[in-house]
């Protein structure tokens, strides 16, 4: 149907409303502050009565002023003609920046920790708004694993050979394999710290490496000599930033022991000596 002018608006509004519990007084307090008596409808027994100084009542603020007292059992009501009870729907898109007060945001009470992981916040994905849950933007450590040998590992000597891990101690997203590959593959991509410790044996040692590889090649070494050849029982520690694609790069530790005597190990068991994890780096 065509119209001329605007368009009739399918909502409409309605005013507030206060019913008062009358007694036998002229003064009475209002529900919502007015500015002046001329804010309100008042009506006593059905009959409308008159604003104005010198007429039947009074207003500002929540005070109500009548000029002369109601009766108790007399009926009494106002309607506020400022406050409207349900307006029309704006147009979309009709409100802009202009509408919205300046302190919506910065008015709001201001949390002092954390939110919680099912904490909402409002986002614009490509100017479409969202509500997303804290828990999906909430940053981590994860993936992470730590993994140990639980017993020893004998390997040739003077060359590299990659320790088998074989007990996790934890391992958040199972990207770590304790059973063939013994290698990290997180499924996330970003940098990562990586650690390990290796306790190497023999009868005597002259040098001593742990390697960190990552997709097959050394990434990062660290060693130590023994001059006179005797050292039997060899410690070294070392841990490096790695940036992983999330999908197919995996990293993995290799132990090198050059020995003079006896038969090189990888010293394994329940207390760890031997061990290696990762856990992602917050970005």
């Amino acid at each position: 149907m065509s119209y001329i002018g605007n368009t009739p608006a399918e909502n409409y509004a309605s005013f507030l409303t206060e019913t008062f519990s009358v007694s036998a007084t002229a003064n009475y307090t209002l529900s919502h502050a007015v500015t002046n008596e001329n804010d309100i409808r008042l009506v006593i027994n059905g009959v409308v009565q008159q604003p104005g100084s010198g007429k039947a009542y009074t207003a500002s603020g929540t005070t109500l002023t009548l000029t002369s007292a109601t009766a108790s059992g007399d009926v009494m009501y106002a309607v506020y003609l400022g406050r409207a009870l349900q307006t029309v729907n704006p147009p979309n898109a009709s409100v802009g920046s202009s509408q919205v007060s300046a302190n919506l945001i910065t008015g709001q009470t201001a949390l002092t920790s954390e939110p919680a992981t099912t904490d909402e916040l409002l986002i614009s994905d490509a100017g479409t708004l969202k509500r997303i849950d804290y828990s999906l933007i909430k940053p981590t450590n994860t993936p992470a694993f730590e993994a140990y040998l639980s017993s020893d590992q004998t390997f040739s000597d003077a060359s590299y050979v990659k320790v088998n891990f074989n007990t996790e101690i934890y391992d958040t997203n199972s990207d770590y394999d304790n059973s063939s590959n013994y290698r990290f593959t997180p499924t996330v991509a970003g940098k990562y710290l990586v650690y390990s410790t290796l306790v190497m044996y023999a009868g005597g040692s002259t040098y001593a490496s742990l390697g960190i590889y990552k997709n097959g090649s050394l990434y990062k070494e660290s060693d130590a000599d023994y001059d006179n050849g005797t050292e039997a029982r060899n410690v070294i520690s070392t841990s490096t930033a790695i940036d992983f694609n999330g999908s197919s790069d995996y990293v993995e530790i290799y132990g090198y022991l050059d020995i003079t005597s006896g038969t090189p190990k990888f010293n394994g068991n329940q207390y760890k000596p031997c061990n290696f994890g990762a856990f992602k780096i917050i970005e």
